[in-house]
């Protein structure tokens, strides 16, 4: 496949005039905003044959898989927030499954031995739900056949692609981890694919044949199912047959929180994005104080009430089936401004956790909006960069690691991994609505910055006037535990050195890799045009066109 020429991704906008806000489709095509360019054509190319937002986020999403191998796929997991223009409707679809019904954590344990690589290994793999949730949301809302959806994703496999520098250093990084079966295809020689060479997965081609012609079933109980239920066998992992015959995609009523005249709303439990909100409702307590944006005094503060919604997403984070979370009170008005009269105005604090977990940057961010004003947005991951390192022999799926953002000590804490129990997935996929209608859909990878990411993006949007690209790109910081305060490197040093002397630990590097559209309304309250941000922290802004 030769590559001709790079382009911005604006210039595929399809922007072509103003609509009402209703089921009638408007001139405006849509938008795709993701982490790679070639998955954003492929959900343009279905917008354009007339899909809707639920078809083309499905094209994003496998083509993701391709294209973005290291990050998301079919043997992943995640987070899916839509809105559905017909009814004024926002859902969280739950991608993220089950623990294996045979999962050990004392394995993961010391004086277990090899405990540490159990939490990363196989038997770090739980259920993969991505692809029974992209089923579930096509069959309540797609408008194109099943059948038409996997086309580039097939393309882009059997074919293949032009390695880019992010993922070629990935794949250097990791090659050693791969099996035999699995260099064959990202190595030459013997040594690790490299910028410009060309990425062909044949085996993942044929995987997305059966499934385009099939439908989910093979998957889940049939021949592909029984594949990974060997490989599984082989690797030792948890991870059965049963427990993908047992997989479900489900529906849950988001949350939401309202901030200065906007309705928020994203994930509820088994996600633990509820932690963002306790961020925003500090916010909003202290708005009164006009804050200067990306101030030492604005920063500090953010740092600090982030360790409050740190603490949170660790003490809170249950099953919903297994104990209901108090979530009414925690976001309360009266329990957050208490915590913001707690900020300390003058000097960081020591971060007391109730429990301790893994970090991970390692996922994807996509948002779709159609022209009928449907919304995806979504957030996928495999956990660590390529998951487990297991790679389905045959089919070319990489299975996920998603044990390993558990916290296993103590035992039996809330985001301990129980066995059948529900991933509690750290994503924020975000909606924000204004008047009764969609204004912004937004989300970033991150693992745990992700809740702290997406309300300095919303904080922008909202407080600052920015417009989406700008919210985005625009320095941002987060709390890592115990003690850093990472800081994006393009803030002033004299910022830095404000920071330091107020007590912060700081570490320069980079924050999201975040996506996001708003729409834009004219005097009439109908649709004028739709405002894109890719970060540009990614390579989703250069979009490669095959002539």
């Amino acid at each position: 496949m030769k590559t001709h020429h790079l382009i911005k991704l604006i210039f595929l906008f399809l922007i072509i005039s103003s609509c009402t806000n209703t089921e009638e489709p408007c001139d405006i095509r849509g938008q795709v905003a993701s982490a790679h360019p070639l998955a954003t054509k492929a959900g343009l190319d279905i917008l354009a044959q007339g899909g809707n937002a639920f078809d083309a986020a499905i094209a994003v999403a496998s083509s993701l898989n391709v294209v973005e191998p290291t990050m998301s796929g079919l043997g992943g997991y995640g987070t899916i927030l839509i809105y559905e223009n017909k009814h004024n409707k926002i859902h969280f679809l739950n991608p993220s499954g089950r623990f294996p019904l045979a999962t050990n954590t004392d394995l993961m344990r010391e004086p277990s031995p090899d405990f540490i690589k159990n939490r990363f290994g196989p038997k770090s793999i739980s259920t993969p739900g991505n692809l029974n949730a992209w089923k579930s949301m096509h069959t309540n809302y797609g408008h194109l056949e099943w059948n038409q959806l996997f086309n580039s994703a097939i393309d882009y496999a059997e074919n293949g692609f032009k390695i880019s520098p992010i993922l070629a250093k990935l794949i250097q990084r990791s090659y050693k981890d791969f099996s035999h079966y699995t260099k064959s295809f990202y190595g030459i020689n013997s040594s690790p694919l490299k910028e410009g060479d060309e990425l062909i997965q044949k085996d993942l081609a044929n995987t997305y044949k059966i499934i385009s012609s099939e439908g989910v079933k093979p998957f889940y109980e049939g021949e592909i199912a029984e594949s990974i239920d060997q490989q599984m066998r082989e690797v030792e992992s948890f991870l059965s047959i049963e427990d993908l015959k047992m997989n479900e995609a489900e529906w849950w009523n988001p949350i939401k929180i309202d901030y200065n005249g906007f309705e928020i709303y994203t994930a509820s439990l088994p996600a633990n994005s509820f932690a963002a909100f306790v961020n925003i409702g500090i916010m909003q307590q202290l708005k009164e104080e006009h804050l200067e944006h990306n101030s030492p005094d604005y920063l500090h503060l953010f740092a600090e009430m982030t360790k409050e919604s740190y603490k949170a997403r660790l003490a809170y984070s249950f099953d919903p089936e297994v104990t209901i979370a108090p979530l009414d009170s925690i976001l309360s008005d009266e329990v957050l401004q208490s915590m913001a009269l707690a900020l300390n105005r003058e000097s960081a604090t020591e971060f007391i956790a109730p429990f301790s977990g893994v970090e991970s940057k390692n996922t994807t961010h996509f948002v779709v909006i159609d022209r009928w004003g449907n919304i995806v947005s979504a957030t996928q991951t495999l956990g660590n960069v390529f998951g487990s390192r297991v790679m389905v022999k045959d089919r070319g799926i990489w299975l996920n690691n998603s044990m390993a953002y558990s916290t296993f000590e103590p035992k039996g804490n809330p985001m301990d991994a129980f066995a059948g129990r529900h991933k509690l997935s750290g994503d924020c996929p975000v909606i924000i609505m204004k008047d009764g209608k969609p204004w912004a859909a937004l989300g970033s990878p991150g693992g745990h910055t992700i809740t702290q990411n997406v309300p300095q993006i919303i904080f922008n949007l909202i407080d600052y006037k920015m417009n989406m690209q700008q919210a985005i790109d625009a320095p941002k910081i987060s709390f890592v535990e115990p003690d850093i305060i990472r800081v994006d490197p393009d803030l002033p040093e004299a910022v830095f050195k404000s920071l330091i002397d107020k007590g912060h630990h700081i570490k320069k590097g980079s924050i999201g890799n975040a996506h996001g559209i708003k729409i834009l309304y004219d005097k009439k309250g109908n649709i004028k045009s739709l405002d894109v941000g890719i970060d540009k922290r990614g390579e989703g802004q250069n979009a490669i066109i095959d002539q």
